[in-house]
């Protein structure tokens, strides 16, 4: 997959685009990028994605931004997996942001995308005081040149699927509809880091993610499967998932105002795997995090969590085993 940083002036070849967040890659998402690659194969065109980074709702409130449900790397692997062929990455900054909606079709969408099919969810808006929409993309589009389509909202269950949606129930620890919703269980990736070893002494030692959420959208204990990009296979990730136990949060027992981190007991692991990169895919909530007065009560505590979890895989089967999506991501990396 082609990622590309800004809009080129002028563009190179034509392409089938769809715009938008992407934030999680959930069903909804999914279903307008098989229609992407449905009309690009159909029409001899590249499959495009235009994303925004920042998120434009984080550029102009961070402060009251949603929580992101990936990062910009996570979201590119997701998009690969999904057969993606080109990723254009617009910087959301003032300029961006003061673009008219005309400006934006001529100058962007015609001029330097030569978009020929466009999909827009029902529920789009682009240019300044997102003044556009689809019905102004319908009245351009023949004089562009290029098709345009609405795709209508996905529902599960009864659900819109949207990564609000997703939020919400991560938020509520409902793993169970999180992975109805994205179609796989909520993973988060990042490398191993060193850390201060604290639960290497207390006999339950841990792999510290770097942890590129400011704000994750989940808290808590989990029963968890982990993958591992090792170093000696060219990139990719291993083929077995192994299991364990991981916290993300504040650590309250061992720091008064900490920051989230997210740290993983691998069961019977023994390997280094410093500056590895792993993918940690949540399965099931254990409990939320809890303050305790020492470190004796919390190393008690934690050896019930081994417990617990052993007991949920004692019936679970394996997600690298049984996971159509994430048998994707392995053949995209």
């Amino acid at each position: 997959m082609r990622v590309s940083r800004g809009i080129p002036a002028q563009a190179e070849a034509p392409v089938a685009l769809t715009i938008g967040n992407f934030d999680g890659v959930h069903l909804g998402h999914q279903a307008m990028l098989a229609r992407l690659k449905e009309a690009a194969t159909r029409l001899g065109l590249t499959s495009c994605v235009m994303i925004f980074e920042p998120h434009p709702r984080e550029f102009f409130a961070p402060d009251k931004a949603p929580t992101r449900l990936t990062s910009l790397r996570e979201k590119l692997e997701l998009l690969a997996a999904a057969g993606v062929e080109r990723v254009q990455v617009c910087r959301f900054d003032f300029d961006f942001a003061r673009i008219s909606a005309e400006e934006f079709i001529v100058g962007i969408l015609q001029q330097g995308l030569a978009v020929r099919w466009m999909l827009v969810g029902d529920d789009f808006r682009f240019g300044a005081r997102r003044a556009g929409d689809f019905a102004m993309l319908e009245a351009f589009s023949a004089r562009c040149g290029f098709e345009v389509e609405e795709m209508p909202g996905y529902v599960v269950d009864g659900v819109r699927v949207s990564s609000t949606a997703v939020r919400k129930a991560l938020a509520a620890g409902d793993l169970d509809l999180v992975k109805r919703l994205l179609g796989r269980p909520y993973s988060i990736s990042g490398r191993v880091v060193s850390g201060a070893k604290l639960g290497r002494q207390i006999g339950f030692p841990t792999a510290n993610i770097e942890f590129k959420h400011n704000r994750p959208p989940l808290s808590g204990i989990f029963a968890v499967e982990v993958e591992i990009k090792t170093r000696g296979m060219a990139g990719l990730f291993s083929p077995d998932s192994i299991r364990g136990v991981a916290s993300l949060g504040v650590r309250p027992t061992v720091h008064e105002h900490g920051k989230p981190v997210l740290e993983v007991h691998l069961f019977d692991f023994d390997q280094e795997i410093y500056g590895c990169h792993l993918r940690v895919h949540f399965l099931h909530k254990l409990r939320d995090e809890e303050k305790y007065p020492d470190l004796i009560t919390l190393t008690t505590q934690i050896g019930r969590d081994v417990e617990n979890a052993r007991d949920y895989f004692s019936s679970a089967p394996l997600v690298s085993s049984t996971d159509a999506a994430k048998s994707l991501l392995h053949r995209s990396n």
